[in-house]
């Protein structure tokens, strides 16, 4: 009995691991020579590498500023969203990355005007640096369509 029991454990697990299976998203131009994905999906859920405010497809930060790397940060999640078949409205959660916590302010605003209703969970840390001396990198996960 008990090795029809396991038998039907590990029968399960593998046809739920069958459904979750990982699907790699890479946007054309984008992460080129680089060792990560645009996203990931699993099941109904994107995992967003993270963005940073620069030129799509370059290396080119748009700006030095807070708010316009910010905005161009957002503006690259928006296009590997769409590309996924999903939109800021259905981020769940943010994680945003500061090169200087001083920019928290100009930061939270240009957040907030992305997110004017029912915003995602968050969090925000501040390190040392970014990729590129980028100012603000923010990484995110959503839901997508069936």
């Amino acid at each position: 009995m008990r090795l029809v029991i396991a038998a039907m454990i590990v029968f399960g697990c593998v046809r739920i691991a069958a459904a979750q299976e990982r699907q790699v998203i890479q946007m054309p131009g984008a992460s080129v020579g680089l060792p990560f994905s645009s996203a990931v999906r699993v099941g109904n859920v994107l995992y967003l590498s993270g963005q940073l405010g620069n030129l799509p497809g370059t290396r080119q930060l748009v700006d030095t500023g807070i708010v316009k790397q910010t905005q161009q940060t957002f503006e690259n999640i928006k296009d590997v969203l769409a590309y996924a078949g999903s939109s800021l409205e259905r981020v769940i959660k943010c994680t945003v990355y500061l090169a200087n916590i001083a920019d928290y302010p100009k930061m939270n605003e240009v957040y907030a005007s992305y997110f004017p209703k029912d915003p995602p969970a968050r969090a925000t840390v501040a390190g040392s640096g970014l990729a590129l001396g980028a100012r603000v990198e923010i990484e995110c996960m959503a839901t997508a369509g069936p």
